[in-house]
C-alpha cells in the first residue's frame, strides 16, 4: 500500500444510531444474522457488533477497495466482508449456506474518504484522475467512459441522473473538448461544465450535478439499489427489518417506492366473491422516517439531505 493509499481520511457516520437502533438488536434478535450492504468505513458495522451476542452474526458488503482494506481490521469471528455490490446479496449468501436474515442495513451514496480523496476522482474541489469508479479494479473510468461515449448519451446521463438542466449545454461542451483535450481530469471537467451552466444555484457549484450523475452512471448506483432492495427483501426472514438511508432524491425516490409496493397491495374487485382470508396482504409494514438532528447537521454538513427509512416484513398471510 503506497502512503497516498494509506493517507486516512476521517468519516463521520450519517444516523448512525438512529439507523442500527432501527433494526431493533434487542433479546432474541442479537443472536441473528444481518446485513450491512454498504460497510464505508466500517461505523453502522462495528456498532452492529457491538450489540450483536456471541451466536450473531454480521455479512458486510462493499465496492469499494480501500473499504474492504478497512473491514480486513475486524478481527471477529461473526463479522464475514464480501468485495462486491450489495446487489449480489443472493448469491453471497447461497456461497455462505444462509438462507434467511434477521436484518438489512443500507447507508447508499458516497463516503467522505471517497470525496475527499482527490485520487479517487470524484470531488470538483480538489484536481485529481478523473476516475470516480467506487471499485477501481473493475469497469472503466469517468475519463474513459467520457473519451468514447456519444452525445446524446452523454446528454441522457447528465439529465437523468444529475437532474441538470442544462444537461445539452455541458454534454455539448464536453464533446467539443474532447476532440482537442482529452478531458482527464476533475478540475478539467468542473472548469468545463462551469462555462457551459449559464446560471448557478446559490451555494452551490455548479458542476455538482454533473459529478453526481457521472458518478451514479459509472457504478451503476440506481441498478444496484433495485436489484439490491429486490434481493434484500428476498432474503428477509419475517419480523426482520430493513433500514435504509439515501442521500438524494432518485435513490429516496426508489427506496420509497420500493417499501410503498410491499405495503399496499393492489386489491381485487369488491364485487367477487373473494374471502377475506384470500385477499392479498401487505408484505411489509412502515416502521419510521427519520432526518438527521439539527445537532447532527451542525456537526456534520453533509448529513443534511440524508433520509432513514425502515420497514419490516410481515409474516405470510398477516395484515398490518
Amino acid at each position: 500500500m503506497t502512503n497516498q493509499q494509506a493517507t486516512e481520511f476521517t468519516h463521520t457516520t450519517v444516523l448512525l444510531h438512529e439507523a442500527v437502533d432501527a433494526l431493533d438488536l434487542s433479546g432474541e434478535r442479537a443472536h441473528g444474522t444481518y446485513i450491512d450492504g454498504t460497510f464505508g468505513r466500517g461505523g453502522h458495522s462495528r456498532l452492529i457488533l457491538e450489540k450483536l451476542s456471541e451466536r450473531g452474526r454480521l455479512i458486510a458488503f462493499d465496492k469499494d477497495t480501500q473499504a474492504i482494506a478497512n473491514a480486513a481490521e475486524i478481527r471477529d469471528p461473526r463479522f464475514t466482508i464480501v468485495h462486491n455490490s450489495f446487489a449480489t446479496i443472493t448469491e453471497a449468501l447461497a456461497q455462505l449456506q444462509i438462507q434467511h436474515v434477521d436484518g438489512v442495513l443500507l447507508d447508499l451514496g458516497i463516503s467522505s474518504p471517497q470525496v475527499d480523496d482527490a485520487a479517487r476522482g470524484f470531488s470538483f474541489r480538489a484536481d485529481g484522475p478523473l476516475d470516480m469508479r467506487m471499485d477501481t479494479t473493475r469497469g472503466i473510468s469517468a475519463a474513459e467512459w467520457l473519451a468514447q461515449e456519444d452525445e446524446e448519451k452523454i446528454r441522457e446521463v447528465i439529465k437523468n441522473y444529475g437532474e441538470e438542466r442544462f444537461a445539452f449545454q455541458i454534454a455539448k461542451a464536453i464533446v467539443a473538448c474532447r476532440k482537442t483535450d482529452p478531458i482527464t481530469g476533475t478540475r478539467q471537467l468542473a472548469q468545463l461544465v462551469a462555462h457551459a451552466v449559464k446560471t448557478r444555484e446559490k451555494g452551490k457549484d455548479p458542476a455538482t450535478r454533473t459529478f453526481q450523475a457521472i458518478r451514479i452512471y459509472i457504478n451503476k448506483e440506481l441498478e444496484d439499489l433495485e436489484v439490491g432492495l429486490d434481493a434484500a427483501y428476498a432474503a428477509l426472514a419475517p419480523q426482520a427489518r430493513m433500514s435504509v438511508i439515501s442521500f438524494h432524491s432518485l435513490e429516496d425516490r426508489i427506496v420509497k417506492q420500493f417499501f410503498a409496493s410491499k405495503v399496499k397491495v393492489e386489491q381485487p374487485d369488491r364485487r367477487l366473491p373473494i374471502r377475506q382470508t384470500e385477499l392479498p396482504q401487505p408484505k411489509m409494514r412502515l416502521i419510521e422516517r427519520i432526518k438527521p438532528s439539527e445537532q447532527e447537521i451542525a456537526v456534520n454538513p453533509r448529513s443534511r439531505s440524508a433520509i432513514l427509512r425502515v420497514a419490516e416484513r410481515l409474516p405470510e398471510g398477516s395484515a398490518q
